[in-house]
């Protein structure tokens, strides 16, 4: 997979539709209009990526996706798999592992239904706060089959940033390409040591819900961004803002999605990190996980 030189979003929805499960339109991510003026202001601020981790049961709209890369010239990138409980389609729980891989990989090498765009990641599949359900379990097994199959990384969703660690050890006994997997929303853990015992482990690690201060403060994420670069693990970071509802979109009075660029970026460099790290986090390490 070749990505456009540039910044990329590595953690984002063009799209999505959690609305039925929690049961309010604010999660059902459908603005077009507002996404492609969004879209086109991060071109302009050498944003050409996204990495789209919607995927099967999550609302996935691959034509949504095609019309507003074409409005914009923004290179989207499309997953495969599924994501947790409670917002799994049937197939889920019908299927065996194997079936489910399968699924994935025809995904991954014919293409996703008859759109003919190819999945070129496995994600976001995630776990229960604290815990991996049995149904979870099953689902990482597949996504492990269609990797080692594949070759494609594998982006995770944890709940809260917890449960990370034992998502790397049934990776590693999986036979998972540890280099290749991201583990997401690791800032919502706000734990330093935490997070440099899942680097250690061979892993990357994405601070993906940067602005959702309702969380964690975005001083927290910073101070935890300098520290990580000051040790020299910044090729191990990516970042992104999971945008995932309406309220979220500049227009609708969120933070929109150059709040990255405009905001949480220029606090990283007035807090000494350097342009290098900056560029690993934005540019370099997606390039490298994709390759």
């Amino acid at each position: 997979m070749k990505l456009k030189n540039g910044i990329t979003f590595a953690h984002e929805h063009v799209t999505i539709d959690l609305s039925g499960v929690k049961k309010t339109d604010d999660c059902n991510l459908n603005c077009f209009d507002e996404t492609v003026i969004e879209f086109w202001k991060l071109r302009s601020k050498n944003v050409n990526n996204i990495i789209d981790v919607t995927n099967r049961g999550m609302g996935r709209n691959v034509e949504y996706i095609l019309k507003v890369a074409a409005e914009t010239g923004m290179n989207i990138v499309c997953s495969t798999g599924y994501y947790k409980e409670p917002f799994l389609p049937e197939e889920v729980y019908k299927l065996s592992e194997k079936e489910l891989s399968q699924i994935m990989i025809q995904e991954i090498t014919k293409g996703i239904e008859d759109t003919g765009i190819r999945a070129e990641v496995i994600g976001e599949i995630g776990t229960s706060k604290d815990t991996m359900t049995e149904v979870e379990r099953k689902i990482f097994a597949a996504s492990s089959m269609a990797h080692i199959d594949t070759g494609r990384p594998i982006i995770t969703h944890t709940t809260l940033g917890t449960f990370g660690l034992e998502q790397i050890e049934f990776f590693k006994s999986n036979g998972v390409n540890l280099d290749r997997v991201i583990i997401s929303h690791v800032d919502l853990s706000g734990d330093l040591n935490y997070i440099l015992r899942l680097i250690d482990k061979g892993v990357n690690v994405a601070f993906d819900t940067i602005g959702k201060e309702n969380y964690q403060p975005d001083d927290l994420r910073v101070e935890l961004l300098k520290e990580i670069c000051n040790r020299g693990l910044s090729k191990r970071v990516l970042m992104s803002m999971d945008i995932t509802r309406k309220s979220n979109l500049k227009t609708r009075g969120g933070i929109g999605y150059s709040y990255l660029i405009d905001n949480f970026i220029p606090r990283l460099k007035e807090n000494g990190v350097t342009s290098k790290d900056i560029d690993n986090m934005t540019q370099n390490n997606i390039c490298r996980i994709l390759s």
